[in-house]
């Protein structure tokens, strides 16, 4: 069970987040094991020197090297995490994490750090927006998008009681608060953090409390939406989308993602597979690459802040005011069975 906080506050950051997770898990687990690519500054892995040594490898620039030695780790009974940016993981790294991790059957649990504008001053080949598109092709992958560091906590205590490929996005940084401490989840099931008639939105990660702004905003002209924190992307909730958009209006989706291939397609996907015609607005980074800046000028360059959002919104909102009555008995059929 799940409970919102009150004041959408910045927590603690998310990369310390994940290293005291995995510092209370090694004193009650001997197979856990972390690992880094020369990244353990900018991810805190370095801590591990000092609290478990004799848990955490450096395996230097080396990212493809990183996952062969974690799917060995995991042959010989540990269980690993790695850390490396979000880019390197699923662009560099991706044969051996589809051959040695996923075909191979072998368990690697992943945090890709600073994805879409959050890698910041480091620029554009730094920048990931097809990170879950790339990763959700392979077979069997878990992929989550975590909201807030109580989120991130919960994620990665999940993910070392799992087998197989698991991998978490996230800013390595603060980011605002959407559940109180001590919040559970579960795995492939979306949250309904606020009920609404009108719209449904379904958003991830850090972009969460955007949307819960821009419900904010559509509540003040009299209008009200349905919002899903769909952390869990793959597998996705299709009985949970299918169901809330039902007598919709529309469907929006948010993520810090190219629209391609992300959370906005595994939607579409549903929709379509289903017939449900409503209109649907994908919002996030429109087929372009990164660039070099402060994630907060990036995320109002790539139209990711709640005004900007908004922006896209409003005309999609009048344009498309009214629901489909065929996709609303087509979603209530699909939920009675």
């Amino acid at each position: 069970m799940f409970k919102l906080t009150k004041q959408r506050t910045k927590g603690k950051e998310l990369r310390q987040t994940v290293v005291d997770t995995l510092n209370g898990l090694m004193e009650k687990d001997d197979r856990i094991i972390a690992l880094d690519a020369d990244l353990g500054g900018a991810s805190n892995f370095l801590q591990f020197k000092q609290t478990n040594p004799d848990k955490f490898i450096d395996v230097g620039i080396s990212e493809a090297n990183m996952v062969g030695v974690a799917a060995g780790l995991s042959l010989t009974g540990f269980t690993p995490f790695i850390h490396t940016f979000a880019p390197f993981i699923a662009r560099r790294a991706l044969d051996q994490l589809f051959v040695s991790g996923a075909y191979s059957k072998n368990t690697i649990n992943i945090f890709g750090s600073d994805p879409g504008f959050a890698a910041g001053f480091n620029g554009g080949t730094h920048t990931s927006y097809e990170d879950v598109g790339t990763l959700r092709t392979i077979p069997n992958i878990v992929i989550c998008d975590a909201a807030d560091e109580v989120q991130m906590s919960w994620i990665i205590k999940a993910f070392s009681q799992m087998k197989g490929i698991h991998y978490v996005r996230g800013n390595r940084k603060s980011v605002r608060s959407i559940y109180e401490a001590g919040s559970d989840f579960e795995l492939g099931k979306g949250n309904v953090i606020r009920d609404g008639s009108n719209y449904l939105i379904v958003a991830a990660g850090q972009l969460v409390s955007e949307a819960l702004d821009v419900a904010d905003i559509l509540e003040e002209q009299g209008l009200t939406a349905d919002v899903i924190d769909m952390f869990t992307i793959k597998p996705l909730d299709r009985d949970l989308l299918l169901k809330r958009m039902a007598y919709k209006k529309a469907v929006i989706t948010i993520e810090n993602h190219n629209i391609i291939g992300g959370l906005g397609s595994a939607v579409a996907e549903v929709m379509a597979e289903n017939r449900i015609s409503i209109p649907l607005k994908r919002i996030g980074c429109s087929d372009r690459f990164g660039q070099v800046g402060t994630p907060e000028f990036l995320q109002e360059e790539y139209g990711l802040t709640t005004p900007k959002i908004y922006a896209q919104l409003k005309p999609f909102l009048e344009k498309n005011g009214d629901g489909h009555r065929e996709s609303d008995l087509i979603a209530v059929k699909h939920i009675k069975g």
